[in-house]
């Protein structure tokens, strides 16, 4: 009996993270709240505007939308704009650095803009704000932003 002890303990660990983070992400906002992708081509390229949350439940529409628009016809540069985002978690971060790697693949510039908040302090933290395009398209909002 002694020797389960330690087993039971992590089980019991590791089944209430996610109870955890459901509870954290309903207190939040996040798993209600929709995603709105509205996509704008330019002469520069494609624009794409991001209002509402980057979650689990919203990811997947968003690497889709991201996909394609890189996968198609060279759009030259593609801009994500996350001004009116004001959460994203690890499934929303991961889909921006795979459309990131299929830029990079397909010789297109891809970059964030509107980074700010809790938003940009994440990605300066993590070091994720290196990897994306900076130049050029900065957001009309206060500094510091990230294009």
């Amino acid at each position: 009996m002694a020797g389960d002890f330690p087993f039971v303990l992590i089980w019991h660990a590791a089944c209430l993270e996610p109870v955890g983070e459901i509870r954290l992400k309903r207190a939040l906002g996040a798993e209600t709240a929709g995603l709105e992708i509205t996509a704008d081509r330019g002469e520069g390229g494609i624009v794409m505007r991001l209002r509402g949350h980057v979650g689990i439940d919203s990811s997947p529409r968003l690497r889709d939308q991201l996909s394609s628009t890189l996968r198609g016809p060279a759009p030259g540069t593609v801009i994500v704009d996350l001004t009116d985002v004001p959460y994203i978690d690890s499934s929303g971060i991961a889909t921006l650095i795979e459309a990131l790697k299929i830029a990079r693949h397909r010789d297109t510039t891809f970059c964030l803009r509107g980074l700010q908040g809790p938003l940009l302090h994440l990605f300066q933290i993590t070091g994720l704000l290196t990897l994306f395009e900076t130049h050029g398209y900065a957001s009309a909002s206060s500094a510091p932003k990230v294009s």
